[in-house]
């Protein structure tokens, strides 16, 4: 067996843990239609989230997988589960504005005998729709639960921290490939052509998956805001050309970011570069378990401001398993006010970019809370790479 296979063992634990929040939230069923949180306590794993599923936890037994009757065949795949814990609704109710998946769920929490009690929901998701939401409380005593499932995968066992080094090769090969190919007159189609290769061959002999956010490479003014992603524009000298990838190994996710510079980077860049790695420095040195997250913003955020530099916005958030459009946890966010306390285990993306009036830099870091305080899951320099 691979030594990153999650066992029933595991499984099991993960379902009680689920169990035991759920009765502290007063929920008798709870319906979880976030793939991420899907895949967490069932194994299922396809691309079917663009209709409506989900992995339903009732008050006793094994999960039900439920969804497209053709995604049944991908259920008995994936799941850990016996073949009668999955369930398929008919194909007429795909995208017809005459009925909704939802009525099926209904009734076959009705069968079940569980449509009676309170029944918690991820209302605040990007899977489950307003008109879901209606056609269930048509039937059913729904109670947001949003968040419940994905608080309950923020500490990481020894095979998730496996799948999660592994990740942490491939995007440190995707890196290396970078600064091999890329040069000026380059079109970025084609540099990302070269990353997104490099992340689906993998790295030490493991493969790579598919990331849940596509590679954000902007160059020159782009690179000012932080979410842009590729053209077919030939890169420039005298600009910042950063990435922002992800190796992802059996769906978990390692993202890291580096800057590009031919030739001298400008000194303000310069500035910007040794302000990040001190106050980086400053924020892994308070990063262990007892701290809270915003302790670790602060000493980020208070070193950063003595260099004269200022960062508006949180400076990490919780990774582990995720699918599109997020590799987020959605969860622990490093920035004022989130007082969660460290613990081992925990998985973060420290995520210390600028972005400056002429471009970004993104010098970030994925990092583990160990016992005694925190381990980079990357051995990548925390430079600016310079290349020509």
């Amino acid at each position: 067996m691979d030594d990153s296979d999650f066992t029933r063992t595991e499984y099991d634990a993960r379902l009680a843990q689920t169990r035991a929040a759920m009765a502290k939230a007063g929920l008798d069923s709870l319906i979880v239609s976030d793939p991420s949180n899907m895949a967490w306590l069932t194994g299922y794993d396809g691309w079917s989230f663009y209709v409506h599923q989900a992995v339903i936890i009732g008050p006793d037994g094994p999960p039900l997988w439920w969804g497209r009757s053709m995604d049944t065949a991908g259920a008995r795949r994936t799941v850990w589960m016996e073949a009668d814990r999955i369930h398929g609704y008919d194909d007429t109710y795909v995208q017809n504005p005459a009925k909704h998946p939802m009525e099926t769920l209904c009734a076959l929490l009705a069968d079940l005998g569980w449509a009676a009690g309170r029944v918690g929901v991820e209302m605040d998701n990007y899977y489950y729709s307003a008109k879901a939401h209606a056609v269930l409380a048509q039937s059913l005593r729904l109670s947001d639960a949003t968040g419940l499932v994905n608080w309950q995968r923020a500490v990481k066992s020894p095979a998730e921290i496996t799948r999660l080094r592994r990740a942490a090769r491939i995007v440190e090969a995707m890196h290396h490939r970078i600064v091999e190919v890329a040069e000026p007159g380059l079109a970025k189609h084609k540099l990302v052509a070269e990353i997104l290769h490099a992340g689906a061959i993998g790295a030490d002999g493991h493969w790579g998956d598919y990331p849940a956010i596509v590679p954000m490479t902007p160059s020159g003014m782009d690179a000012t805001a932080p979410h842009l992603t590729w053209d077919d524009r030939p890169m420039q000298r005298g600009e910042a050309h950063f990435f922002e990838i992800a190796g992802v190994y059996r769906r978990y996710h390692c993202p890291q970011s580096r800057t590009l510079f031919f030739g001298e980077p400008p000194a303000t860049y310069r500035r910007a570069e040794e302000a990040v790695q001190e106050a980086t420095s400053a924020a892994l040195a308070v990063a262990r378990p007892g701290a809270l997250c915003e302790d670790v913003a602060e000493a980020f955020n208070s070193t950063l401001n003595a260099r004269g530099f200022h960062k508006d916005s949180r400076v990490g958030y919780s990774i582990g398993l995720s699918y599109p459009p997020d590799w987020g946890e959605r969860t622990l966010s490093l920035r004022r006010g989130d007082t969660t306390e460290l613990r081992p285990g925990m998985v973060f993306h420290f995520m210390p970019a600028l972005w400056l009036d002429d471009g970004g830099i993104e010098i970030t870091e994925p990092i583990l809370i160990t016992d005694s305080g925190v381990e980079q899951l990357c051995t990548l320099p925390g430079t600016l790479f310079v290349k020509g």
